[in-house]
């Protein structure tokens, strides 16, 4: 089935030096934009971003502080870009909760006014969730073939759950039946506190994932800002998450 237009649709993708929209700097941007008789225009472009690029970011894109250094600004390009876009409606993936909010950002701070009050957006990534759940009756079904009976009782929950990581390993050859590296494939394995609050960098020291210092080390904050480890303390963190952090503090003593 075509979509129907009633004007000009941006599909586009982001490249950046990080996640945090207030923070990170768009580094490269590719849009299609393609009008109601079906005519497509393509626009590609690499920013020098300002700020050096985190390796953790350039590990994922695979574009380093060398590969941008003679590009422009944002700010440079940006009436270029409006121009381009005009009164597009958008479309991304996962775009509604991040490209979208970063581009415009990166359109304040170049101090180019961007009008979102009449544009349409669609993320593709919403209604792949919608349509396609993912969730534990869904994941029992794909990969165990069944109908999860009783779903969010703890036994049926727990049964379907252990089912499922079996049938998993019997279903991706690539996937190593130990504990380490599903460990690691799951995710886990760069958390420092179990809610996320704090992760570790590619020294393998402890950052701050949150906050005024998100991206700083932790024993680099309590050398700084003093107060800032008994405002944490008296803040509504996970207790796991003050050990963590009482831990390291007290390290710092020896």
């Amino acid at each position: 089935m075509k979509l129907q237009l009633n004007k000009p649709l941006i599909v586009f993708d982001l490249e950046t030096t990080g996640i945090n929209t207030a923070f990170d700097r768009i580094i490269e941007i590719y849009l299609i934009k393609i009008q109601a008789n079906g005519e497509r225009t393509d626009l590609y472009q690499r920013f020098n971003p300002g700020v050096p690029i985190p390796e953790a970011a350039s590990a994922v894109h695979h574009i380093y502080d060398a590969d941008v250094a003679n590009e422009p600004s944002f700010k440079d390009k940006a009436h270029d870009l409006i121009a381009f876009i005009g009164q597009s409606d958008f479309a991304g993936f996962n775009s509604n909760k991040f490209d979208f909010p970063m581009l415009v950002e990166e359109f304040y701070r170049a101090g180019v006014e961007f009008d979102i009050s009449k544009r349409k957006f669609i993320d593709a990534q919403k209604i792949f969730h919608t349509m396609e759940p993912r969730n534990l009756t869904a994941a029992y079904k794909f990969y165990c073939n069944k109908d999860l009976n009783n779903a969010h009782s703890a036994k049926a929950d727990t049964e379907a759950t252990w089912e499922i990581i079996q049938s998993q390993l019997e279903k991706y050859e690539q996937l190593e039946p130990n504990i380490d590296y599903l460990h690691q494939f799951s995710g886990q394995n760069n958390l420092a506190d179990l809610a996320g609050r704090l992760v570790y960098n590619a020294q393998k020291e402890v950052v701050f994932n949150f906050g005024k210092h998100k991206g700083k080390t932790v024993k680099e904050v309590f050398r700084t800002d003093f107060g800032y480890y008994d405002w944490l303390m008296k803040g509504d963190f996970a207790q796991q998450t003050k050990h963590v952090l009482t831990q390291i503090k007290l390290d710092m003593r020896q």
